[in-house]
């Protein structure tokens, strides 16, 4: 078999590469090496006996050529975080896997199976629950409660804060911003065209993924290797909100089990799940995680600064991939500590969050409370 993982040069494609060469697969990657993510160009982590293509999975030619002899797919490409310039993430992430189905069905190139990478953004805010009046689906949080500090979801009813509980796959379907849209797009393209094609697809709605390789230097993703870079610099990592919020960190190599299993598991085909640890880590928590993998002090800052379309807390129901034979093995301290060894074997790390955090107040992806 050989497979085709796009993005394969990133966090998680290369964690895919690096299974599918244990398993005896052949692989192809195609990436762009985005000069935000590998300033350095291609990195010393794609193995030699892959065969690489730099390029763009929007480009028809590109796209062709990686996909010669290619038997299985997956599809990791994608612009991520909150970066200020919003076309860049209908460029990569709908217009790509438009491209990816328009060069299979055009080339009639006889793939057996899609992989593609979704994100639990596309729900946008969690369930909450009310004790006294159970749960509920909110919207966004309104921009004048931010700004007054006033961070938690309240019930509509007894007015009384409300606590995030697990989101299943059934959950209503929110995206809040660019990435979390173009993700969502990416569901609506994948489903109905690998249908029409006769191709099976199975996507994954990725919690949020850290571990080795994460880029150290793209300021717009990834408070993993932001407040690491802080850290490492002896500058306390500035915390949104009251640092209470909640994410649900899962390990990368997780992460990339889970592709394999999905794309091995026919009872996947056609289906979309969660990949998460299904555990509520508080940001002030990573935070004391971070600093003591370093050997540092805990330290952060409040600053009463937020961004407007974030949501408050976010963990996965990962229960349905659970019943195919997933589950996370690496706790969130033990795989930060493995992050951790990671970046301090790199030597001196640069700080580059600071240079770009004026840009993003002024378009309004940073405020502050009033």
């Amino acid at each position: 078999m050989r497979a085709l993982v796009t993005g394969g040069a990133g966090l998680i494609g290369s964690h895919i590469v690096d299974l599918l060469l244990a398993k005896g697969y052949k692989v192809n990657i195609i990436d762009n090496l985005e000069p935000e993510t590998h300033p350095k160009g291609k990195p010393g982590w794609i193995p030699k006996e892959v065969r690489f293509i730099q390029g763009d999975v929007s480009d028809e030619k590109a796209l062709f050529e990686a996909m010669k002899d290619v038997d299985v797919i997956f599809h990791q490409a994608a612009y991520g975080g909150f970066a200020p310039n919003q076309n860049k993430y209908v460029y990569s992430n709908t217009l790509g896997t438009s491209n990816m189905f328009h060069v299979i069905r055009t080339k009639k190139i006889p793939v057996k199976k899609i992989v593609f990478a979704s994100s639990q953004a596309v729900y946008g805010e969690s369930r909450y629950l009310c004790k006294e009046h159970g749960l509920f689906e909110p919207g966004f949080r309104d921009k004048k409660d931010l700004e007054k500090g006033e961070w938690e979801h309240k019930c509509p009813k007894c007015k009384k804060e409300m606590a995030g509980v697990a989101i299943d796959e059934k959950k209503r379907l929110m995206p809040t911003t660019m990435y979390a849209i173009t993700k969502y797009t990416e569901e609506l393209i994948s489903f109905p065209i690998g249908g029409a094609i006769g191709i099976p697809v199975a996507g994954l709605r990725y919690s949020l993924t850290y571990g080795p390789r994460q880029s150290l230097s793209n300021p717009y993703t990834g408070i993993c290797s932001i407040f690491s870079t802080q850290i490492l610099n002896n500058i306390p990592p500035t915390v949104y909100e009251d640092g209470k919020q909640t994410r649900d960190f899962i390990f990368v190599e997780d992460v990339a089990r889970a592709n394999l299993l999905v794309m091995e598991n026919e009872k996947a085909n056609n289906k979309v799940y969660n990949v998460g640890a299904g555990k509520a880590t508080t940001i002030i928590d990573f935070t004391k995680y971070l600093a003591e993998a370093y050997g540092k002090e805990p330290g952060y800052k409040l600053t009463g600064e937020f961004r407007p379309l974030d949501v408050r807390h976010l963990f996965s129901d990962a229960r349905n991939l659970e019943k195919l034979g997933f589950k996370a093995k690496v706790p969130v301290k033990e795989g930060v500590k493995r992050y951790a060894d990671w970046i301090l074997s790199l030597g001196p790390v640069e700080e580059v969050f600071s240079k770009y955090k004026a840009k993003m107040e002024g378009m309004g992806i940073i405020e502050k409370k009033r």
